[in-house]
């Protein structure tokens, strides 16, 4: 269900902005900031709004989510989705930006007691980070203090306060390992830091910390990197081929529960008012649902007020 809510009067040889909306799924390269990445997106579509649903750092390749036009109004629900990563670590060494891009200094010769590098000795430290627990963010981060990424005062050399909090491992297994270099797979909750889960596990391990010398995003949600485009897919202009490269909108809520409403309640929808399902299946009170009108277009997000009554919450515009 849904549509892309391209404007079907757009010429896509007009240099004009254009009002597209939808999601693409591209795949990062390495050494390009998220917010680089979808302005050249951006530029290239020539969308008139667009934003990304959660950074990458430059080092880091991957699956980075760009939200067109309505689509925007529903990317913190990408946010807050699970993540899947594919990280490699080097033990024996911190960095200080906990990546290969920061200042590397070695602290293998201060520890005795290391763990061995045999799969089961690994794994068996790997399963102590399971569940949630707390981190702090790295120095050089896009977290922001009183509106300043940490970057900024690291740069700066102003050292701040960084709060614990609290994230959850859900998966995380040992894919290989070759000498001092770990790869794993992890899937985890939002606000993970990968960079500062590499360095506590190289520390667990005895090693005195890690740094990742690779890290790749393969799975925000229900989105895989498979779906994914490269950058080398937008040369030359825009035209109709790529803006079939859009998922819908309506694609950000796979998790939600779907309600197709009558015209008379679209109406009254749009005006602002809660409608009233007869004879339907009861919703639980205070659950979000996807609002679709009689020819199965995506008009939004509606709230139950009532096992029975739908309030509108966040709309598209038509």
């Amino acid at each position: 269900m849904g549509n892309l809510l391209v404007n079907p009067h757009s010429s896509l040889k007009s240099w004009t902005k254009r009002k597209i909306s939808g999601v693409l799924l591209l795949n990062k390269p390495k050494h390009i900031s998220s917010n680089r990445a979808l302005q050249v997106i951006k530029r290239f579509y020539r969308a008139f709004k667009a934003g990304h649903a959660g950074t990458l750092d430059p080092m880091a390749t991957g699956l980075l989510t760009i939200c067109f036009g309505e689509a925007t109004k529903f990317s913190s629900m990408l946010l807050n989705a699970d993540k899947t990563y594919l990280a490699t670590l080097k033990l024996g060494y911190i960095s200080t930006t906990g990546d290969a891009e920061g200042e590397i200094r070695s602290v293998n010769d201060l520890f005795e007691n290391k763990v061995g590098l045999e799969h089961a000795q690994i794994q068996k430290v790997l399963n102590h980070f399971l569940g949630k627990t707390n981190q702090t963010a790295p120095l050089f981060s896009a977290l922001k203090l009183n509106g300043k990424p940490l970057y900024r005062y690291a740069r700066e050399n102003i050292l701040v306060e960084r709060k614990v909090r609290e994230v959850n491992i859900y998966d995380i297994n040992l894919i290989k390992c070759e000498n001092d270099e770990l790869t794993i797979r992890v899937r985890c909750g939002s606000g993970t830091y990968i960079r500062t889960l590499a360095e506590n596990i190289g520390k667990a391990m005895g090693w005195g910390g890690a740094y990742l010398t690779d890290l790749c995003r393969s799975q925000v949600g229900s989105f895989c990197l498979d779906q994914a485009y490269g950058f080398n897919q937008f040369q030359g202009d825009v035209n109709v081929q790529h803006d079939l490269f859009l998922h819908p909108v309506d694609s950000l809520l796979q998790g939600y529960h779907s309600v197709i409403l009558s015209e008379e309640q679209v109406n009254l929808l749009l005006n602002g008012q809660a409608v009233s399902r007869e004879n339907k299946q009861e919703l639980m009170v205070g659950n979000k649902v996807k609002l679709y009108d009689p020819q199965g277009n995506f008009l939004g997000i509606g709230e139950t007020i009532q096992a029975d009554r739908i309030a509108p919450k966040r709309l598209v515009s038509h």
